[in-house]
């Protein structure tokens, strides 16, 4: 019994929906502009409160306004519906590099896996800040539908299953519709009807244990909101990397100097560097830059402690910012900087005062992040950046 399903009822964008996930954002401004610039972009759906014309409501004080949004979309003709469809995914970049294949479908909700007690072939492997969850949450109630997928690794039949999707798509004629995104890469649909290659591909989807790439809070939306399946892009390895996931402090809770102070007392190697840093070639070593200084900072391991709480993206949790500066995870001092930012944009916003530390951190790699799911540990909050991301409203699933 496979564990992947078509989409039961799909609405398809006919062109103009698609979108960067809400969580794809260093600062919640720049959706209120892309909304402004792009009114049609699913991100107004996703993002309600930060639509222009909702500054300064609360993201459920504007959930009606969402429901409205895709209501009208749908009647001016910015999707289609479709029934019982697995959806084609080809992402093109511009640099010539090679293509990444994958496949949107449902997946059972009840094979999401959290810890090593719970079985079931989806491992969900990051902790979450629970009061995003529940705004997915609402979001699934209030509008009826499922606008951004969960990012799933196969890590079984990962060959056979990028062969089959890469054959698929090259077979598949024109696109039903394209997107380009932020960073120039072109994002083509097709849509596979029930039949025999619909069904071997869903097949290879569920033939082993799929890993939460992005999206873990949609995930663990889908079981509190009891979805009983989740709207899912199933890719491999073979089609993803992983960038920096970097942070920004905007302010800190004592000074640089002080703050050297206590991570040289804790154990750490500093060594001041000339210039703003870049982000680190390797594990191991952590650069900063604040007040115009830049410092490559070896983190004190645990000792006895397992690979992943050794990490340098724990290590900065655990030592740097809990111990050195007494924050939480979730404050709201920390801004989690994805990949699609460069070190120099972070740099920036430290020079130009809208932050007071930049974190830079070396990325895992995507070989040991299957490795420590496979295992059933759980990764550090926000220490993953796959690219390509899954656009968002390219494909809905009506629940």
């Amino acid at each position: 019994m496979t564990v992947a399903h078509p989409i039961a009822r799909a609405w398809v964008t006919t062109g103009g929906t698609g979108a960067q996930n809400y969580d794809e954002f260093a600062d919640e401004t720049e959706i209120t502009e892309i909304i402004r610039a792009n009114p049609d972009s699913a991100l107004a759906v996703e993002m309600p409160h930060r639509a222009p014309e909702n500054a300064g409501r609360s993201f459920a004080a504007s959930l009606p306004d969402a429901v409205a949004r895709l209501a009208r979309a749908k009647e001016v003709g910015r999707y289609t519906p479709a029934g019982e469809v697995v959806v084609l995914y080809r992402i093109t970049s511009g640099d010539g590099g090679p293509p990444a294949y994958a496949m949107f479908c449902m997946v059972d909700t009840d094979q999401i896996s959290a810890s090593p007690a719970e079985p079931g072939l989806v491992i969900r492997n990051e902790d979450v800040f629970l009061a995003k969850v529940h705004e997915r949450v609402a979001l699934a109630k209030a509008t009826g539908h499922l606008l951004s997928p969960v990012l799933l690794l196969q890590t079984a039949s990962d060959a056979a299953l990028h062969d089959a999707l890469a054959g698929a798509c090259d077979g598949a004629g024109a696109p039903v519709a394209t997107d380009v995104d932020q960073a120039g890469r072109t994002h083509a649909i097709w849509l596979l009807p029930r039949g025999p290659e619909q069904d071997q591909l869903l097949d290879l989807a569920a033939a082993g244990e799929l890993v939460v790439a992005d999206g873990n809070h949609r995930s663990l939306a889908a079981q509190v909101g009891g979805l009983p399946r989740f709207l899912a892009v199933v890719t491999t390895p073979g089609s993803v990397t992983i960038q920096p996931y970097n942070r920004l402090v905007s302010e800190l809770t004592t000074g640089l100097d002080e703050l050297l102070r206590r991570l040289a007392a804790a154990g750490a190697r500093i060594t001041p560097a000339a210039g703003r840093p870049a982000v680190p070639a390797g594990a191991g070593t952590v650069n900063l830059y604040g007040a115009g200084q830049a410092f490559a900072v070896q983190l004190p391991r645990a000792s006895g402690a397992g690979v992943v709480d050794n990490l340098d993206h724990a290590l900065v949790e655990r030592v740097l910012l809990r111990d050195a500066l007494g924050l939480d995870p979730g404050d709201k001092r920390i801004t989690y900087v994805g990949g699609d930012y460069p070190a120099e944009w972070l740099c920036s916003e430290v020079d130009a005062g809208r932050a007071e530390l930049a974190i830079l951190i070396a990325p895992v790699s995507v070989a040991d992040f299957v490795a420590v799911n496979l295992a059933r540990q759980k990764m550090p909050r926000k220490s993953t950046w796959f690219t390509p991301k899954a656009r968002a409203g390219l494909v809905l699933a009506q629940l």
